[in-house]
């Protein structure tokens, strides 16, 4: 009850809510609010301060698993059906996988780890490709992600269009591990990252450049046993030569850097669509028009300051280039080669696969997974355009 002005029957009472208890649960929810940030506040600096007395011990801990969980290249050259240039298509599913179920930027890096340290210990068909990257994006979720953002089995089953049996995927989930021995653990470029942006203090717009350029080279066999840290100290000073940032101040550069940095430098000119479009969105800076554009420009620079050549030259070096231009080919026959055109990476076939038969004659899967690559599929992989490069002169080392 409370006092109020007469109502229309005379009563100086009237019926109203009663706010005390709701002005009271208020207090008490802001109090908690307060106690929870001032344990948040000494939680973090109990964590800073063991930090600072552990940090040598636990760098020389990641150095070691940086080490111990590289995947060979040259192992992975000795697969006899898993060719290179089936990479980019994967690569591009499991990106675009990492994004629909909204994962950790470090899972995409983890999966990657895990995918090419099995193809570097076990012998892996063309047609369980797929499978064993959708195996390695569960463990790698399921490792480091929320337990309400790791995939569901059905999920990933449609996005391969129902290729294969639920129980598929959790037989090679199980053999991925048993291979790896379970050591899953691994310090991804995005850690070494992340140290490096806070030591140096770069904008969120370099570090989104430098994730970019780690991303691309996902797809590229060059940096496939390059170490994490190596990739991570590279990338960031791609960024900030390609944003016009200041250089970092962080030592001399290796043989191994400087090769790395070079090496990144001459793949970003032919981005995969799928990353392009995904490094396009505004909470990442749009950085992947911004690379487009500096290499353009690059570009324009070059051609400005390249001397003509004369007619004949130049259609003698492409008619050369043509007769001894020949598509590169890795260790071993690739079945369904047919007439200079390779078979897509995914292509299950048999009744085992999912592929009914009728007469003796399998139907092609649903739809299709991957699109066959151009007759030259040895052109698929990025070429360096030798005018229009970054100029990473000013991160050499006196052996170059």
């Amino acid at each position: 009850m409370a006092y109020s002005a007469p109502s229309s029957d005379g009563s100086f009472f009237v019926e109203s809510e009663d706010t005390y208890p709701s002005r009271v649960m208020n207090l008490r929810d802001a109090a908690k609010m307060l106690a929870r940030n001032k344990q948040e506040m000494i939680a973090n600096e109990l964590s800073r301060l063991a930090c600072d007395e552990y940090l040598e011990d636990i760098m020389q801990h990641v150095r070691h698993m940086e080490d111990e969980t590289l995947a060979d290249a040259n192992l992975i050259d000795m697969q006899r059906e898993i060719q290179w240039f089936m990479r980019p298509y994967l690569i591009d599913f499991l990106i675009e996988a990492h994004a629909a179920f909204s994962l950790l930027p470090e899972t995409l890096f983890l999966t990657v780890n895990l995918l090419d340290r099995y193809c570097s210990k076990r012998v892996v068909y063309k047609q369980h490709y797929q499978l064993v990257g959708c195996a390695a994006l569960l463990i790698a979720a399921k490792y480091g992600d929320k337990k309400d953002r790791v995939p569901q089995i059905n999920e990933l089953n449609n996005m391969c269009c129902g290729l294969y049996d639920a129980g598929m995927f959790t037989q090679m989930e199980m053999h991925v591990l048993n291979t790896l021995e379970w050591n899953i653990g691994h310090p991804t470029v995005d850690f070494f990252t992340q140290l490096i942006v806070a030591d140096e203090r770069d904008t969120i717009e370099v570090e989104h450049m430098a994730a970019y350029i780690c991303e691309i080279a996902l797809y590229h066999r060059d940096f496939v046993s390059t170490k994490p840290s190596i990739m991570a100290r590279s990338s960031l000073a791609l960024a900030r030569a390609i944003l016009n940032m200041p250089e970092a101040n962080d030592g001399e550069w290796d043989h191994v850097e400087n090769v790395t940095l070079i090496t990144l430098s001459q793949h970003l000119h032919q981005p995969s669509v799928t990353l392009s479009r995904k490094y396009a969105a505004p909470h990442l800076s749009r950085v992947s028009g911004k690379l487009a554009d500096f290499l353009a420009h690059q570009a324009a620079i070059a051609r400005m300051n390249a001397p003509p050549s004369p007619p004949c030259e130049t259609a003698l070096a492409n008619k050369s280039q043509n007769i001894y231009s020949t598509p590169q080919k890795g260790l071993g026959a690739v079945p369904g080669v047919a007439d200079g055109y390779m078979t897509p990476p995914i292509t299950p076939d048999g009744t085992y696969f999912g592929q009914p038969k009728v007469d003796g004659y399998s139907f092609p899967p649903r739809c299709p997974v991957t699109p066959t690559p151009p007759q030259n599929h040895a052109s698929y992989q990025p070429r360096s355009n030798p005018n229009a490069g970054i100029d990473v002169s000013r991160y050499e080392v006196p052996w170059c």
